[in-house]
Protein backbone atom coordinates (compact mmCIF):
# COMPACT_ATOMS: atom_id res chain seq x y z
CA UNK A 1 0.00 0.00 0.00
CA UNK A 2 1.51 3.11 -1.25
CA UNK A 3 2.19 5.86 1.34
CA UNK A 4 0.76 9.41 1.52
CA UNK A 5 3.30 12.15 2.94
CA UNK A 6 2.04 15.61 3.29
CA UNK A 7 4.44 18.52 3.53
CA UNK A 8 3.40 22.00 4.80
CA UNK A 9 5.30 25.08 5.28
CA UNK A 10 4.11 28.92 5.61
CA UNK A 11 4.39 29.42 1.70
CA UNK A 12 5.61 26.20 0.21
CA UNK A 13 8.40 28.53 -2.04
CA UNK A 14 11.27 27.02 -0.19
CA UNK A 15 11.33 24.29 2.50
CA UNK A 16 8.80 22.03 1.44
CA UNK A 17 9.69 22.27 -1.93
CA UNK A 18 13.05 21.19 -1.29
CA UNK A 19 11.54 18.00 1.27
CA UNK A 20 9.07 17.05 -1.71
CA UNK A 21 12.05 16.92 -3.92
CA UNK A 22 13.88 14.85 -1.51
CA UNK A 23 11.41 12.47 -0.26
CA UNK A 24 10.55 11.62 -3.58
CA UNK A 25 13.78 11.05 -4.59
CA UNK A 26 14.58 8.29 -1.22
CA UNK A 27 10.83 7.23 -1.18
CA UNK A 28 10.33 5.86 -4.74
CA UNK A 29 7.83 3.72 -5.43
CA UNK A 30 7.18 3.69 -1.40
CA UNK A 31 4.92 6.87 -1.01
CA UNK A 32 2.98 9.72 -2.96
CA UNK A 33 4.65 13.33 -2.35
CA UNK A 34 2.60 16.84 -1.81
CA UNK A 35 3.50 19.73 -0.43
CA UNK A 36 1.64 22.47 0.07
CA UNK A 37 1.30 26.12 2.43
CA UNK A 38 -0.75 28.19 4.89
CA UNK A 39 -0.10 30.53 1.94
CA UNK A 40 1.40 30.20 -1.49
CA UNK A 41 4.35 32.34 -2.82
CA UNK A 42 4.78 30.80 -5.37
CA UNK A 43 8.56 28.39 -6.05
CA UNK A 44 11.69 30.48 -5.19
CA UNK A 45 13.87 30.35 -7.91
CA UNK A 46 16.74 29.90 -5.73
CA UNK A 47 15.14 26.83 -4.26
CA UNK A 48 15.19 25.30 -7.56
CA UNK A 49 18.83 26.21 -8.41
CA UNK A 50 20.18 24.66 -4.98
CA UNK A 51 18.06 21.67 -5.66
CA UNK A 52 19.32 21.78 -9.50
CA UNK A 53 22.94 21.19 -8.72
CA UNK A 54 22.17 18.54 -6.55
CA UNK A 55 20.72 16.61 -9.50
CA UNK A 56 16.79 17.00 -8.59
CA UNK A 57 14.41 18.90 -11.41
CA UNK A 58 11.95 20.81 -8.99
CA UNK A 59 11.18 23.35 -11.30
CA UNK A 60 7.83 21.93 -12.62
CA UNK A 61 6.82 22.13 -8.89
CA UNK A 62 3.68 24.42 -8.15
CA UNK A 63 2.75 26.16 -5.19
CA UNK A 64 -0.12 24.72 -3.48
CA UNK A 65 -2.57 25.60 -0.72
CA UNK A 66 -2.98 23.05 2.03
CA UNK A 67 -7.26 23.36 1.12
CA UNK A 68 -6.96 21.35 -2.01
CA UNK A 69 -5.65 18.82 -0.48
CA UNK A 70 -8.34 18.46 2.10
CA UNK A 71 -10.27 15.38 0.57
CA UNK A 72 -7.07 13.06 0.28
CA UNK A 73 -6.47 10.73 3.17
CA UNK A 74 -2.47 11.33 4.72
CA UNK A 75 -0.36 8.47 6.38
CA UNK A 76 1.82 11.60 7.44
CA UNK A 77 2.09 15.19 7.87
CA UNK A 78 5.41 16.96 7.73
CA UNK A 79 5.54 20.53 9.09
CA UNK A 80 8.97 22.11 8.33
CA UNK A 81 8.11 25.44 10.07
CA UNK A 82 7.11 26.43 13.18
CA UNK A 83 4.23 28.78 11.51
CA UNK A 84 2.94 26.34 9.32
CA UNK A 85 3.00 23.75 12.63
CA UNK A 86 0.80 26.61 14.95
CA UNK A 87 -1.55 27.37 11.80
CA UNK A 88 -1.81 23.80 10.63
CA UNK A 89 -5.54 22.39 10.68
CA UNK A 90 -6.95 20.02 12.02
CA UNK A 91 -6.78 17.36 9.42
CA UNK A 92 -9.27 14.86 10.32
CA UNK A 93 -7.16 11.93 9.13
CA UNK A 94 -5.17 9.21 11.01
CA UNK A 95 -2.44 10.82 9.85
CA UNK A 96 0.88 10.89 12.14
CA UNK A 97 2.43 14.08 12.20
CA UNK A 98 5.88 15.09 12.17
CA UNK A 99 8.03 18.34 12.95
CA UNK A 100 11.20 20.19 12.38
CA UNK A 101 11.85 23.97 12.19
CA UNK A 102 14.47 24.22 9.88
CA UNK A 103 15.85 28.03 9.26
CA UNK A 104 14.31 29.77 6.16
CA UNK A 105 16.90 30.61 3.32
CA UNK A 106 14.38 33.13 1.87
CA UNK A 107 15.04 34.53 4.72
CA UNK A 108 19.59 35.15 4.32
CA UNK A 109 21.01 38.25 3.68
CA UNK A 110 24.17 39.19 2.32
CA UNK A 111 25.74 38.73 -1.31
CA UNK A 112 24.34 36.36 -3.84
CA UNK A 113 27.13 33.69 -2.98
CA UNK A 114 26.15 34.21 1.05
CA UNK A 115 22.73 33.55 0.25
CA UNK A 116 22.88 30.63 -2.25
CA UNK A 117 25.46 29.14 0.81
CA UNK A 118 22.50 29.33 3.09
CA UNK A 119 20.34 27.78 0.60
CA UNK A 120 22.75 24.78 0.15
CA UNK A 121 22.98 24.23 4.41
CA UNK A 122 19.05 24.47 4.58
CA UNK A 123 19.02 21.71 1.42
CA UNK A 124 21.27 19.73 3.57
CA UNK A 125 19.78 19.42 6.34
CA UNK A 126 15.99 18.78 4.75
CA UNK A 127 18.26 16.25 2.41
CA UNK A 128 19.41 14.42 6.07
CA UNK A 129 15.78 14.71 7.43
CA UNK A 130 14.04 13.59 4.37
CA UNK A 131 16.22 10.29 3.97
CA UNK A 132 15.79 9.57 7.73
CA UNK A 133 12.36 9.73 7.37
CA UNK A 134 12.07 7.47 4.63
CA UNK A 135 14.21 4.49 6.21
CA UNK A 136 12.20 5.13 9.30
CA UNK A 137 8.98 5.18 8.46
CA UNK A 138 8.59 3.53 5.13
CA UNK A 139 11.12 0.53 5.22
Amino acid sequence: MMKKILVLCTGNSCRSQLAEGYLRRFAGEKAEVYSAGVETHGVNPRAIATMREDGIDISGHTSNNMDEYRGIDFDYVITVCDNAKERCPFFPSKAQKFHYNFPDPAKATGTEAEIMEQFRAVREQIKAYSRNFVEENLA
